[in-house]
């Protein structure tokens, strides 16, 4: 493997993330977004072993999850470092005995903004979009809550703000999971625990990250103190975006008309959020 060369400050980023990642896998293995942004990360430090045992453990994932075919691509890429390694070989042989007997094999991204996150390669001209063609995640937020009786139809009007796409917000607006903490109907960390349960998507505890501000503050301001959206990381070919709204169509098509990049999702404590937009955007 080709020695990768970095700075000090580049090497301490890495290794925070490496850090705050492989907490987040703890808590959900199944997350392969979040273990390939640790591969990556792995493979620019060139650690070689880490490297091997990220993308088995991505593997496994897959397979886990019903995605043979990802499953069997991810192997492979082992195979090409290491031709002989057994596990893999014997991986691979009951993932093809498996995939053979399957009639098709589902590729469902596992993030609900996951089908807006390649918005950049089909870029369109950017537009005001209309009521009826934003997505800004209200009808799968009113199904969660009213729907799932946690909340009355009524507190839920009351606490979800209709964002105007017309007119440059004066500042970051507040998600509706935090309007909901602080008018005492439900638990901010009771609403993160149960959109990462809903979504699929991981959280990640901001205020221990290293939020890359400049790389932020590339996207328009409008767009992140309107939907309180943070892209506060870059690996590879992906920026690292963070929300308390995991089902906003509206947030992740604005934000993929800015970059070329793929969006990977997380979680974030709203409080968090807010702060680190205002600081960005004084």
């Amino acid at each position: 493997m080709a020695e990768v060369s970095l700075n000090p400050g580049e090497e301490a980023q890495l290794q925070q993330t490496i850090e705050m990642f492989e907490v987040i896998v703890q808590s959900q293995p199944n997350d392969c977004q979040s273990l390939e942004i640790l591969k990556e990360a792995y493979t620019k430090l060139g650690r070689e072993e880490d490297v091997i045992k990220t993308s088995k453990r991505i593997a496994e994932a897959y397979t886990q999850m019903g995605q043979l075919s990802s499953a069997i691509l991810e192997y492979e890429t082992v195979l090409q470092r290491r031709p002989n390694d057994a596990e893999v070989q014997t991986a691979l042989r009951k993932i093809e005995d498996k995939a053979s007997n399957a009639t098709s094999d589902s590729e469902a991204e596992p993030a609900a903004l996951a089908q807006q996150s390649d918005m950049s390669k089909t870029r369109k001209k950017t537009r005001v979009a209309t009521d009826e063609e934003m997505d800004d995640g209200r009808d799968m937020m009113r199904k969660i809550y009213v729907d799932g009786k946690l909340i009355s139809a009524g507190d839920f009007d009351l606490c979800w703000h209709k964002e105007d796409l017309t007119a440059s917000p004066a500042d970051v607006s507040a998600p509706f999971i935090h309007t909901l903490n602080e008018k005492g109907l439900f638990a901010v960390d009771a609403s993160l625990k149960l959109l990462s349960d809903r979504s699929r998507a991981a959280y990640l505890p901001l205020d221990r990250y290293d939020v890359d501000l400049d790389l932020m503050r590339g996207f328009p301001a409008d767009v992140c103190r309107r939907w309180c959206v943070i892209p506060f990381d870059r690996m590879s070919k992906s920026i690292l975006v963070a929300t308390a709204n995991p089902f906003n169509q509206q947030a992740a098509k604005e934000l993929g008309e800015a970059t070329s990049h793929r969006l990977v999702w997380y979680l974030a404590t709203p409080a968090e959020l807010m702060q680190v937009v205002r600081k960005a955007f004084r």
